[in-house]
């Protein structure tokens, strides 16, 4: 990684004495002071130390390429203001998955100005900042999940009241199935915040699940475009729901796990045992996509992890009888009807199936 970012900046740099080189080396330095120490086997928030480890490692990649884009583009003439993302944006200590505290955050955000002319930011200022990035109240880096740029876009949106924010992405908008996994998929031109909530949380990997509420809590419209294609128009999500149900929306999840969970005596499930269920994942950080329960047993549907799922299988064991099948696929449907139920379920066989007015979901695997 190192030697990459050397690579690059010898390519748009005419000289090795441009003040960029010693800002990134420093920040190298600093990662190889953190691996030679010995890292914590375990946090005060009961996480492992690797997580705080990764999170210390893993966001130098941000602070190195955006320091390197900030120095190429003052140098071509597009002034611009470097910020790092953890003076503004601030977190609990959950390394990996840290949570916003959006008070702390907007107290910071309130002590940063931008290039501004009469107290108004000043027309075509340019800030770069990193995305993906926050900092605990003892100063440590956090990351903020999967597609933790696009949360942080939205984070910033909403601490300095942004009038919009724009989503670059190697599709032409938000489309109704991903095209690695469905043929002939559509381009959703203008979706509600609403649908766009549903979408990523059922798994909709364009956006992270928590980039809406920010915008929507101060309608704050999100365009999805394509840098391939930058001319195009791509998706507006906003307040307008009067296209959400016009066209189908597939999301497809593969290598799921489907667990299900009994009491050893065959009593039934009920309030106490689900609050014991529910403290286990937390503890063991394994998210839940789908859950359903019967009178003696709760099966739940997760993202298969080759580290954390045997070890919440075992931790179930010591009070449950487990058992679980891998190596399938949740299939979600918005807005369906038989013709779409029929596309995707010719040849698989349904472990799992629910269904709403709206949205229909299937743990399903192929035919033997």
């Amino acid at each position: 990684t190192k030697q990459f970012h050397y690579k690059i900046m010898e390519e748009i740099f005419s000289s090795k004495n441009h003040p960029v080189y010693a800002d990134v080396n420093n920040s190298f330095v600093e990662i190889e002071w953190l691996l030679e120490d010995s890292p914590p086997e375990k946090l005060s928030s009961g996480q492992s130390g690797f997580d705080f480890v990764y999170d210390q490692v893993v966001s130098i990649g941000e602070f190195v390429s955006s320091k390197i884009l900030s120095a190429y583009l003052n140098d071509s003439g597009s002034k611009n203001q470097w910020l790092d993302a953890r003076d503004v944006i601030k977190t609990d200590n959950t390394y990996r998955d840290a949570k916003v505290d959006w008070e702390q955050s907007e107290v910071s955000a309130n002590f940063f100005s931008f290039p501004s002319v009469n107290d108004k930011p000043e027309k075509g200022s340019l800030v770069v900042t990193q995305g993906f990035l926050g900092v605990t109240s003892e100063n440590y880096t956090t990351t903020l999940g999967r597609e933790g740029s696009d949360y942080s876009a939205a984070i910033l949106a909403n601490l300095f009241n942004a009038e919009s924010v724009t989503i670059w992405k190697d599709v032409p908008g938000f489309l109704n199935a991903d095209p690695k996994w469905f043929e002939n998929t559509m381009k959703l031109r203008n979706i509600s915040y609403h649908e766009a909530i549903e979408l990523s949380y059922y798994g909709a990997t364009i956006i992270h699940p928590k980039t809406i509420q920010p915008l929507r809590s101060k309608n704050i419209p999100l365009y999805v475009n394509s840098f391939l294609y930058p001319k195009e128009e791509g998706t507006i999500i906003n307040e307008n729901t009067a296209s959400d149900s016009l066209v189908p929306s597939f999301i497809f999840k593969m290598n799921q796990v489907l667990i299900s969970i009994l009491p050893k005596d065959y009593s039934f499930i009920v309030e106490e045992n689900l609050s014991d269920i529910f403290a286990c994942f937390a503890k063991k950080r394994v998210k839940i996509n789908l859950m359903q329960n019967s009178a003696i047993s709760f099966s739940v549907c997760v993202d298969f992890d080759d580290k954390k799922v045997p070890a919440l299988i075992g931790e179930l064991k010591k009070s449950y009888k487990v058992l679980y099948n891998d190596g399938l696929e949740l299939v979600t449907i918005r807005h369906y009807d038989s013709s779409t139920l029929e596309r995707v379920t010719l040849g698989k066989q349904i472990l799992v199936e629910q269904k709403s007015r709206q949205t229909a979901r299937m743990v399903m695997r192929d035919m033997k």
